[in-house]
């Protein structure tokens, strides 16, 4: 059995410490009467079987049933509290860290409706002034099992709660360009520290400071631009990029005019960035189907097999299989150039496609 440990105390602190564990291999043998020594501004936390127990505050502490009480109570006093038994123990930094660094890793996506791409990457970097406020509850959180824990070994869990906080409030004030981002700056500072203070109080930790330099554009390629959206937001830049190829593309914004697409590039882009309402989802509808069916022109035009440019106008009562087949053609076309609504379109189309099976 290791010797029993009579007198403790930690003195020599690093400036990034959280948390020190004594012994630092294994756990300590203690008994009643022992003594712990905890300096200003820390404070010792004994554990027992991973679970933290009992809190001692700064100065000499001579262990008894009156500070343990949580601890003596599960060791037993059945030989008055002479008995060795086995904790942790870990003391607790309870220093501010000044001018702790942060970024933005990974950026903070902004959409911009309407400009450019549609979406912005902020960036931007600043320093916040963070602490430990509750030792017991810290330790609970990072500190049981480590022999040592320093700020580096949390500092990508603090950033992440920040980068949140903060696309949330951006996100919120309805900033839609890096200017706009950049006049919130010192409202942003201000939401920062009051909401961050309450995810990490739940960690133990306190932040009394948080700056923020004024925002810029990350520049990436389009293809690396995928890694930081969501699936929904890198869609619409796709289609966006076709709607700015298009405009300039002659030939190709030629061909869709064409084929009968009633939307300018301006259109093109609100429908990309904003397809919430009906119309706009109608717009989109058409101009899918009209583009489609423009590559399907052009991939049979290739393959030597192009088809006429004009289509007989099919019987007002078609009877063959091929009659009825020209006809729900002809609905297609109807609907993309708005000649039909959608609702006439779906009831058309259903009562031709089932008289279309009841044929094979």
């Amino acid at each position: 059995m290791a010797r029993i440990i009579d007198v403790i105390d930690h003195t020599n602190v690093m400036d990034d410490e959280f948390t020190y564990r004594e012994p630092q291999q294994g756990s300590g043998d203690w008994r009643m009467g022992s003594q712990v020594i905890v300096g200003e501004s820390q404070a010792a936390v004994f554990v027992r079987g991973g679970e933290a127990l009992d809190v001692l505050g700064p100065g000499r502490h001579t262990l008894s049933t009156a500070n343990l009480p949580i601890l003596s109570g599960l060791i037993g006093l059945a030989t008055s509290g002479r008995t060795p038994f086995t904790a942790d123990l870990y003391f607790v930094n309870l220093k501010d860290m000044p001018q702790v660094g942060w970024g933005t890793n990974p950026p903070v996506v902004l959409e911009t409706p309407g400009r450019g791409l549609g979406v912005v990457l902020l960036i931007t970097h600043g320093i916040i002034d963070i602490g430990v406020d509750e030792p017991m509850r810290f330790v609970k959180q990072y500190g049981v099992g480590k022999p040592m824990l320093r700020l580096r070994d949390i500092k990508d869990r603090i950033q992440s709660i920040l980068l949140s906080e903060l696309a949330e409030i951006l996100t919120k004030s309805g900033a839609q360009s890096v200017p706009e981002a950049n006049a919130l700056i010192n409202d942003v500072e201000g939401a920062i520290l009051a909401k961050v203070n309450e995810k990490f109080m739940a960690l133990g930790l306190r932040i009394k400071a948080f700056e923020a330099n004024p925002f810029t554009a990350k520049d990436v390629p389009l293809d690396e631009l995928r890694n930081y959206v969501s699936l929904d937001l890198w869609e619409r830049v796709q289609r966006l990029q076709i709607a700015q190829k298009a405009a300039e593309n002659p030939g190709m914004a030629g061909g869709l005019a064409g084929a009968g697409v009633g939307l300018g590039v301006g259109q093109q882009i609100g429908a990309a960035l904003n397809p919430d309402s009906a119309a706009v989802q109608q717009q989109m509808m058409q101009q899918q189907l009209m583009m489609q069916q423009m590559m399907n022109q052009m991939m049979a035009n290739q393959m030597g097999n192009q088809q006429p440019q004009q289509q007989a106008t099919p019987p007002a009562n078609p009877q063959t299989k091929e009659e009825i087949q020209a006809l729900l053609d002809n609905l297609d076309m109807k609907l993309a150039s708005g000649e039909l609504s959608e609702e006439v379109y779906n009831r058309l189309y259903a009562k031709w496609q089932e008289r279309l099976s009841q044929m094979d």
